[in-house]
């Protein structure tokens, strides 16, 4: 009876079991390294957040300041050289697949854990056991397994090796910054996978966490799901948790005529919602006028709504040669990066910013471009 394990169970109950415990791993990535170490987004008492440090090493032999300090990198180096695992740079099959020893690499980069690795644990038991002793945890795992479900439980302990780097380190990094929707046109190519945030903890709304990184809750629209926030508000009322910093919500006064300083405050605070709203908002005109030109309309698309700098030679190239044959997409292109321009201007006064504001407003009602004015009154709404 040993032999086959301790306990007992029909083949679902193996699989529930397998399904559990990566859960609670996931979210422990999620609650723990992500939002409460990497970001600070909220306070766990110290009985949860020992647990999750603890299950981490043994269940990952993952260390909690090589974590944060790698994650916080990719945010500060997001889509450049320097970021440890950007698909637009590596390529989406070695994120996705190799994603895992992306991570070792950079937890070996002493520079990078002394720049970003402040604020994480540094007591007794990080030094001599968990930070010393990665795969002791995962050891112990195996055999606890292999003791409790007998052969199967190698099984149940290689689909816990593999959760991590396959759905973390692969889906989220991988896919996460290559496809999927974007509710904000963040500085980046952040992707929401899908708009349920069930099977990766929440990670999925990838976007939404780029937009606002120190946000504690991941889900934006009224009909996306994040089930790490439902765990974090569940220990919140338990008094296990203290929500520090929540995304912003954009408030909308219609009618309004002017643009004042309060205006230029939420122009700023939801500038990746304002930049998405005004690709939605003339998302028809573009399409138009690419049509018009026999031009790729998402090649179009990408070109308009990126940064020019950040395109490659020969797309701006062909950017310009668009922008030549179409006066048009020269305005809203033009106009987008003008309006950029309000929270880019770091020397410029308060005051100097509301009247760049309100200039743009005027330009954009005169431009004769509808969708162009209807925005233009709809920015003014932002409150």
């Amino acid at each position: 009876m040993i032999i086959n394990g301790l306990i007992d169970l029909p083949w679902w109950g193996y699989v529930l079991v397998a399904l559990g415990l990566t859960h609670v791993t996931i979210a422990g990535v999620t609650i723990f390294l992500h939002r409460h170490q990497a970001h600070r987004a909220l306070d766990l008492h110290p009985i949860p957040s020992h647990f999750f440090r603890f299950w981490l090493w043994f269940t990952t032999g993952m260390v909690t300041k090589e974590w944060a300090a790698i994650h916080r990198k990719h945010h500060a180096k997001c889509e450049t050289p320097e970021d440890p695992h950007s698909p637009q740079v590596l390529g989406i099959d070695k994120v996705m697949w190799e994603g895992a020893e992306l991570y070792r690499k950079e937890g070996k980069n002493a520079a990078t854990l002394e720049k970003y690795g402040h604020g994480t644990p540094d007591d007794w038991v990080e030094r001599n056991v968990y930070s010393k002793h990665t795969t002791l945890g995962i050891g112990l795992q195996l055999i606890l397994n292999v003791v409790l479900f007998g052969p199967i439980g190698l099984s149940i302990w290689a689909v816990q090796m593999a959760w991590i780097p396959i759905f973390a380190a692969g889906v989220i990094n991988g896919i996460g910054h290559y496809w999927g929707y974007r509710n904000f046109a963040a500085d980046d190519a952040s992707r929401n996978i899908v708009p349920w945030g069930i099977l990766i903890g929440g990670e999925e709304l990838h976007n939404n966490h780029h937009a606002y990184a120190s946000s504690a809750r991941l889900s934006s629209k009224w009909y996306e799901f994040d089930i790490g926030w439902a765990y974090i508000r569940i220990m919140e009322m338990l008094g296990l948790a203290k929500v520090k910093k929540l995304a912003p919500k954009v408030r909308m006064e219609f009618g309004k005529s002017h643009v004042d300083l309060a205006t230029l405050h939420a122009v700023i605070t939801h500038r990746y919602d304002v930049l998405a709203r005004y690709a939605r908002s003339l998302k028809a005109t573009w399409t138009e006028e690419a049509h018009k030109l026999r031009i790729d309309r998402e090649s179009v698309k990408r070109w308009l709504h990126s940064d020019e700098q950040q395109l490659p030679h020969q797309d701006r190239v062909r950017l310009n040669e668009l922008l030549a044959n179409s006066k048009v997409l020269a305005t809203v292109h033009s106009m987008r990066q003008e309006l950029a321009q309000v929270w880019q201007r770091s020397t410029a006064s308060k005051e100097q910013l509301v009247k760049h504001l309100e200039d743009w407003c005027h330009r954009a009602e005169r431009s004769g471009i509808v969708p162009l004015q209807e925005f233009s009154r709809q920015l003014r709404s932002y409150a």
